[in-house]
């Protein structure tokens, strides 16, 4: 039986190497290698930054989620060295990103998919070191950014895609390395961010898009950098963290004027921090782990009230940390990975309350871990990565309901895993970065489902490869490796 069962496997490891064979000669194009950079275009094209192996470097793709196929938009450096784009954000129909050509250095480019419609916006730091543009924001008729032209420092920039219209907002902190604006965030009719200048140290500001309109929301720690951190838009209200010298890094909230600037609540009383991390809004409230001192890092969410602003469960009882982490909103609730010191690293979910704060899944059975993260929410389900200690870090999903967690692929067969990241919904199908056994990561989109061990529509989720009525991965994703 041992022998016979071994030469099934070989067989059925066969069948699945010659699938994977004739579906890689159905891709139009080279396998894609180190892809960073996903945005989808609105004619369902997904355009990112890839480098094929060909001698061209990383450069911007284009993948057709309807067969897998993919083209190279334009050899924007040509050579081997690539132009390396980044930042990739849609807006007005188009993907803006940095790029270098090996001329000008990294400048903002924009790209609608074609070689044609794929050019440079603008020189804004002549020569070959460049601006580096970052930090990509939709706000009113303008996409903000922050750059560097060499005379102002990181400033913060606008444009409306032309050279003509692309110009410094303000000069926040005269000369190197300037205001350094960042995490730029719209709030109702301005543009909050932080940012820094001679007088006030790193604080939160605001802007209309003009100079005049640029300036200090409030100096909060007067005596030093108030640092603020993580700024989320909850309603009409921006949640961020800072330390006001008197109380630690805490929870600030803010409408954009001085006087609506205030601490939210002291959480962790006196000069130690409570460290708010993970801040996400689901429904009308402010969600985020932080330590009050007493109960360790665990879930908590605000309606930006400091009554309204407490500990929704102790995962993990007593002053030991649940560590809830990537919190992800899925329609009012929360789904976020947490430790209860009993089942391991896995996901949960919560509605806000103590008896609905709950363990989703016990992916990798008993104290092990499942290492659930990289969560998504794409539709009504969050797609994330775990590891249920058989198939290694693999694709997996949940709409929240209880026991509903599954193996959505098994992207790379054996205990190791793809540590799939980088989630992706394209014209109905799932793009992801993947790891091949040697480590390189490559571009996965996920195609129409077959018999796969580990698909979700396929009735085999959970059987090990070589089980019955299962086939090796491959075969059914469009895996451009």
């Amino acid at each position: 039986m041992a022998v016979r069962a071994s030469l099934w496997c070989r067989r059925l490891a066969a069948l699945a190497a010659g699938a994977a064979v004739l579906h890689a000669a159905a891709q139009a194009g080279p396998a894609l290698h180190h892809p960073g950079g996903m945005a989808t275009l609105p004619d369902g094209t997904l355009l990112l930054a890839a480098d094929a192996g060909d001698g061209h470097g990383t450069e911007l793709w284009a993948v057709d989620a309807r067969d897998g196929s993919r083209r190279l938009v334009r050899d924007i450096r040509p050579g081997p060295l690539g132009a390396h784009p980044s930042g990739l954000t849609l807006w007005r129909g188009q993907a803006y990103f940095a790029a270098d050509d090996g001329q000008h250095g990294l400048e903002l480019w924009r790209s609608d998919g074609t070689e044609a419609g794929t050019t440079r916006v603008a020189d804004l730091r002549p020569g070959p070191e460049g601006s580096l543009p970052n930090g990509f924001v939709a706000f009113g008729d303008a996409l903000y950014f922050s750059a560097d032209d060499g005379r102002h420092g990181f400033e913060l920039w606008r444009t409306q895609g032309t050279a003509e219209t692309t110009s410094l907002v303000a000069d926040i902190h005269p000369g190197a390395p300037g205001g350094l604006p960042r995490q730029l965030t719209v709030l109702g009719g301005a543009l909050l961010f932080s940012a820094s200048d001679a007088e006030g140290g790193t604080e939160l500001w605001r802007s209309d898009g003009t100079a005049a309109g640029t300036r200090r929301v409030r100096d909060i720690r007067a005596d030093g950098d108030a640092n603020p951190e993580q700024l989320t838009r909850v309603g009409d209200t921006l949640f961020f963290t800072a330390d006001d010298g008197r109380h630690g890094r805490e929870l600030w909230r803010s409408d954009g004027t001085a006087a609506g600037t205030q601490l939210v609540r002291d959480i962790r009383p006196g000069r130690d921090s409570a460290q708010p991390r993970h801040l996400v809004q689901a429904g009308r409230w402010l969600w985020f782990a932080a330590d009050d001192g007493r109960h360790g890092i665990e879930l908590w969410r605000s309606d930006g009230s400091a009554e309204g602003t407490a500990l929704v469960a102790d995962i993990r009882p007593g002053p030991a940390n649940a560590l809830p982490s990537h919190l992800t909103a899925l329609g009012e609730q929360v789904v976020f990975a947490a430790y209860d010191g009993v089942h391991g690293v896995e996901p949960w979910i919560s509605d806000g309350t103590v008896a609905g704060t709950r363990l989703l899944a016990d992916i990798h059975a008993g104290p092990g871990h499942s290492n659930a993260w990289a969560f998504t929410r794409l539709g009504e389900r969050i797609v994330f990565a775990a590891d249920d200690g058989r198939l290694g870090m693999e694709v997996w999903q949940t709409r929240g309901a209880p026991g509903d967690a599954q193996l959505l692929r098994d992207e790379r067969a054996g205990a190791a895993g793809a540590f799939p990241r980088g989630f992706v919904a394209v014209d109905g199908r799932l793009a992801f970065v993947a790891e091949a056994a040697d480590g390189a990561t490559y571009l996965a989109l996920d195609g129409v489902p077959a018999r796969n061990c580990g698909s979700a529509d396929s009735g085999t989720v959970g059987k090990a490869p070589g089980a019955a009525g299962c086939v090796a991965s491959a075969p059914s994703s469009w895996a451009t490796r």
